[in-house]
């Protein structure tokens, strides 16, 4: 086989020589650069600045103004003290001692006892007497005596009521409520009847019958008869 190309023209032949002359140039480019000095850059003297220097100020000389004090009188004179001679005799009062000798005989005045009155006892509530009004026949403990009073004054009431009133005065239908209240004095009579409803006529138709009761046995309180009050509510049906 012939060789077309010419063996000198092959680059592969110095391709040794071009690598050592490449790392001849990067040594010597290497060594210029670290060889190489560099100046600080110098600027004209722009002078000294003296900062000590103190600042002077023109101060204004001024006048101190005293104020003015007001007129003030004069104190007053002290009074001459008069020094005068303790010539009088002081009397000194003997103050007797109120202790009692046991040895000497002591007087004693009669002894007068004043009669304080009869204790009062004011209106007990019917809740809290120690002795309750009895109605007549009712019997019993105390708390007997308590629910057979309140049974038989609703007995009463409902027995003495005037039941068509309220639909005469033209009240609307409904449950309506009237609450009495009253004393037992201490004779046992019923006195202060009192009563609030839906209507006026119908208070005075409850304190009419309520005036009706019978007379109890008064209540007591600490053996005493006493004024009781009593009170209770009534429901009034209206058809």
């Amino acid at each position: 086989m012939e060789i077309k190309k010419n063996p000198k023209s092959n680059l592969e032949n110095f391709s040794k020589i071009f690598m050592q002359i490449g790392l001849v140039l990067a040594l010597f480019v290497a060594y210029a650069a670290i060889e190489q000095k560099t100046y600080d850059k110098t600027y004209g003297d722009l002078g000294t600045v003296n900062m000590n220097a103190e600042m002077e100020e023109d101060i204004p000389i001024t006048e101190r103004v005293e104020p003015v004090k007001p007129n003030t009188p004069p104190p007053p004179t002290p009074e001459k003290i008069e020094i005068v001679k303790d010539e009088k005799e002081v009397v000194e009062t003997v103050i007797e001692t109120t202790e009692t000798d046991e040895t000497k005989a002591v007087k004693v005045t009669e002894i007068v006892e004043i009669d304080e009155g009869e204790e009062v006892i004011e209106d007990v509530s019917f809740m809290i007497i120690e002795d309750v009004p009895v109605f007549p026949g009712c019997k019993g403990s105390k708390e007997e005596l308590k629910d057979c009073f309140s049974q038989m004054v609703q007995k009463h009431f409902s027995r003495k009521f005037d039941a068509e009133l309220p639909n005469e005065l033209g009240l609307s239908s409904g449950r309506k409520r009237v609450f009495i209240g009253f004393k037992i004095d201490k004779n046992g009579n019923i006195v202060n009847v009192q009563a609030r409803g839906p209507h006026p006529k119908i208070e005075d138709e409850v304190i009419k019958v309520m005036k009706q009761l019978p007379k109890m046995k008064p209540g007591r309180q600490r053996g005493k008869p006493v004024g009781v009050k009593y009170s209770i509510p009534f429901t009034l049906v209206v058809e």
